[in-house]
C-alpha cells in the first residue's frame, strides 16, 4: 500500500497498483477515447507542422495529446499504447511511425517541446491552483461525505479539466486525505457544539450498561420490538417516549447536509458501544447526536407498525371469536347441532359456518 503519511493523516487508500496507474495509460483505449482525446484540429496540426522532422513532429503531437488525456507528461514520451501511436501518426500524415524512436536522442528535445506545450496550450503548475481545489475538495467532502478515492479521481478530474498539471502521486493523496480529515473534523464540531451540557451528560450514558441490564440502553433502543402483543406495544410507546426525552429533535440541524447526519445515524445504528467510547468526544457526541435523532422517528414508525399489526391480529380477531360466541349463544340450536357435528365453537372460522341457517 502506499504508506504515505501527512501530519499523522493516513493516505493508504490508493493500492499500489492504483498509484503505479496514476498519470499513465492503462488498457487499450478505444475508438471513442481516441476521437476524445487524441484528436489534433487545426491549429494542432499547425504548430506540429513546424517540426523539422517526422520523428520530432510525431514525438510533439504525442506529448500534446498526452497532457491533454492524461493531465501530465510522462517520463518516457514514448511510453504510450500502439493505439495512440497510429491514431496520432495518421493524422499528422507519417508514413512509418516507428521513427519516434529517434525523438528521444536527444534528450533536451522533449522538455524544450513541453515547456513549449504547456506556454500554447494554457496548461497551468499545480501550485497555482492548489488552493482552488483544496476549496473544491472541501466543499464535494462536506456536501457528500465521499470516501478518499473518489474525492481523489474527482481531484484528478478537475485538475485536467482546468489545464492544471498532475503533482506526484503522493502529494495529491496527501492533500485529499487532509482536506477529507479537516472537513470531517468541521461536522463533528458543528453537530457537537449544538449540544447542551446536559444533553452531552444524557447521550454519553446512552453507551453505558445499566445495573441489571446486559446491553447497553442504544443497544436496546437499536433493536427495537421483536413480538407483537400488547406487552411489546407498550413497550414500544415507552422506547419512543424515551427517545423523544433527549430533546435532540428540537436542535437545528441546518447548517449540517442531511446526508451526512444521515451517513453518521447509518454508523451510530451499527457500531458496538465499546468502538463508539473510544471515539473522540465531539465525533462520539455527534455520532449519538445523528444516531437518536434518526431514532426519533424509527420508534416512532416502529410503534404505528405494531399498533397496526396488533390491532389486526390481536384486537380484531378477538372481537371476531367474540361474535360468533355471542351468535352461538343466541342461537342454542345451532350450537347443539355444532357440537353434534364436533365443530368447535372457539374456532371462529367454524363457529360463523355453524351460525349459517341450516334446513331440517
Amino acid at each position: 500500500m502506499l504508506g504515505v503519511r501527512c501530519a499523522a493523516v493516513p493516505v493508504e487508500f490508493l493500492s499500489d497498483e492504483q498509484a503505479r496507474a496514476f498519470g499513465r495509460f492503462t488498457g487499450i483505449p478505444t475508438r471513442e477515447d481516441l476521437d476524445r482525446f487524441a484528436f489534433l484540429d487545426d491549429a494542432d496540426l499547425e504548430l506540429i507542422s513546424r517540426r523539422r522532422s517526422d520523428y520530432s513532429k510525431l514525438g510533439y503531437g504525442l506529448q500534446l495529446v498526452t497532457v491533454r488525456w492524461l493531465g501530465t507528461f510522462l517520463p518516457d514520451p514514448l511510453d504510450v499504447p500502439v493505439a495512440v501511436l497510429d491514431y496520432v501518426a495518421s493524422q499528422i500524415g507519417v508514413a512509418d511511425a516507428s521513427c519516434v524512436k529517434r525523438y528521444t536522442e536527444r534528450r533536451p528535445t522533449r522538455f524544450e517541446h513541453q515547456a513549449e506545450i504547456v506556454t500554447l496550450d494554457g496548461w497551468r503548475e499545480f501550485g497555482a491552483a492548489q488552493a482552488d481545489l483544496k476549496s473544491w475538495i472541501d466543499d464535494r467532502a462536506w456536501t457528500t461525505g465521499d470516501g478518499p478515492k473518489v474525492l481523489f479521481d474527482g481531484a484528478v478530474a478537475w485538475l485536467r479539466e482546468r489545464r492544471v498539471l498532475l503533482p506526484g502521486v503522493t502529494t495529491l493523496a496527501r492533500l485529499v486525505a487532509q482536506v477529507r480529515e479537516e472537513t470531517a473534523q468541521r461536522l463533528y464540531d458543528t453537530l457537537a457544539g449544538q449540544l447542551t451540557g446536559k444533553q452531552a451528560r444524557l447521550l454519553d450514558q446512552l453507551l453505558e450498561v445499566p445495573a441489571g441490564e446486559r446491553v447497553s440502553l442504544l443497544e436496546g433502543w437499536r433493536r427495537g420490538p421483536t413480538r407483537t402483543s400488547g406487552t411489546a406495544l407498550v413497550r414500544a410507546l415507552q422506547r419512543a417516549e424515551e427517545v423523544a426525552a433527549m430533546g435532540v429533535g428540537e436542535l437545528d440541524l441546518v447548517a449540517v447536509p442531511w446526508r451526512r447526519v444521515a451517513d453518521l445515524a447509518r454508523y451510530g445504528m451499527a457500531a458496538k458501544a465499546p468502538l463508539l467510547r473510544r471515539h473522540p468526544r465531539a465525533r462520539r457526541l455527534a455520532t449519538l447526536l445523528a444516531t437518536v435523532r434518526w431514532l426519533e422517528s424509527r420508534t416512532v414508525d416502529d410503534a404505528l407498525e405494531l399498533f397496526d399489526v396488533v390491532l389486526t391480529t390481536e384486537l380484531l380477531a378477538r372481537a371476531e371469536r367474540e361474535s360468533s360466541k355471542e351468535k352461538l349463544r343466541r342461537y342454542p340450536r345451532i350450537a347443539c347441532r355444532c357440537r353434534r357435528y364436533g365443530t368447535r365453537s372457539t374456532t371462529s372460522s367454524r363457529a360463523m359456518n355453524c351460525a349459517l341457517p341450516l334446513t331440517e
